[in-house]
């Protein structure tokens, strides 16, 4: 089978962004575990109050990024092959 040149062209990009959308929705995936685990939680004494509320979900996330990028527990690699599993399929 041979592949066009526009194809083989494409299909890096398309890979980069299957892998990096695998990322990030373990990444979210992560922020939604560590924040079930309490993390960023403000605390009862000496806390910063609701604007430390309100940026907690944005600490959860970045360190949910950084795990997801130093290999995370797995799931976005998993993603990965099965969104371009079925991209084959069609």
């Amino acid at each position: 089978m041979e592949i066009s040149t526009s194809t083989a062209m494409t299909l890096p990009s398309q890979d980069q962004a299957l892998r990096k959308a695998a990322k990030e929705l373990e990444a979210n995936f992560l922020a939604e575990m560590l924040k079930s685990a309490g993390v960023g939680k403000t605390p009862e004494a000496f806390g910063g109050g609701a604007g430390e509320d309100q940026f907690a979900s944005f600490m959860r996330l970045e360190q949910a990024r950084q795990m997801a990028d130093q290999g995370g527990i797995g799931l976005a690699e998993s993603l990965y092959h099965a969104l371009k599993e079925r991209m084959n399929d069609q």
